[in-house]
């Protein structure tokens, strides 16, 4: 059957239970025709665990909520400034599997990154998006500027990426990010992008359409 257009939803600030729970029940309801989505939003301050998730990896959490999510990886923060995709995908219709999918979102991400001048690289052994190079306070390291973590039931996906923007990162020194011991993140604005999540997801949301067609051949 001919693939739908895949639809863009702005969902605007959510809680993130009550989305994890409306892109499960989307996931178990759609059909082979139903269209594919991406929902464009932002989450109120929290932590999510993945199916990886260690509690070790989780220092200090304070007043921010955990939920255990069914994603894949481990512990990472949503909060305000951070541009969140979720990526509703019929793989079988798109003709490739989790890794491909994975692969295209970093691209996405990288992608979009360089339209603001900012050089930015997946890595083979963590997924995400990262940028090296030598900060303000005279540190040379690699820092992460967007996450991911995906779920895949019956051949669709759900779940998505997270890249940090204009918000504040002190919480994710409340734990290892994605089982991440010591690692610092950065954001869009810190690098001298766009300080407006609305004017990154307006860049980010061609760039995704483009990367997430269907498979060539």
């Amino acid at each position: 059957m001919a693939q739908s257009a895949t639809r863009i939803r702005q969902l605007g600030q959510r809680d993130y239970s009550e989305t994890y729970a409306l892109m499960r029940d989307f996931t178990a309801a759609r059909g082979a025709d139903a269209a594919d989505e991406l929902w464009f939003l932002q989450h109120p301050p929290v932590f999510t665990q993945g199916q990886a998730g260690k509690p070790e990896h989780v220092l200090a959490p304070g007043d921010i909520p955990i939920v255990q999510s069914n994603r894949g990886g481990q512990v990472t923060y949503h909060g305000p400034g951070q541009a969140v995709v979720y990526v509703l995908l019929d793989l079988h219709r798109l003709g490739y599997g989790p890794r491909e999918l994975v692969r295209r979102l970093e691209q996405a991400m990288v992608d979009t990154l360089a339209g603001y001048g900012i050089a930015a690289r997946a890595r083979a052994d963590a997924p995400g998006v990262y940028v090296e190079r030598q900060w303000p306070d005279g540190v040379t390291e690699m820092r992460k500027i967007g996450s991911l973590g995906l779920r895949v039931s019956r051949g669709c996906s759900y779940h998505g990426i997270a890249l940090n923007v204009n918000m504040d990162l002190e919480p994710f020194g409340r734990i290892n990010p994605c089982g991440l011991s010591g690692m610092r993140m950065t954001q869009v604005a810190e690098l001298g992008g766009p300080a407006a999540v609305a004017e990154v997801e307006r860049d980010l949301e061609p760039i995704l359409l483009n990367n997430l067609g269907p498979a060539s051949g």
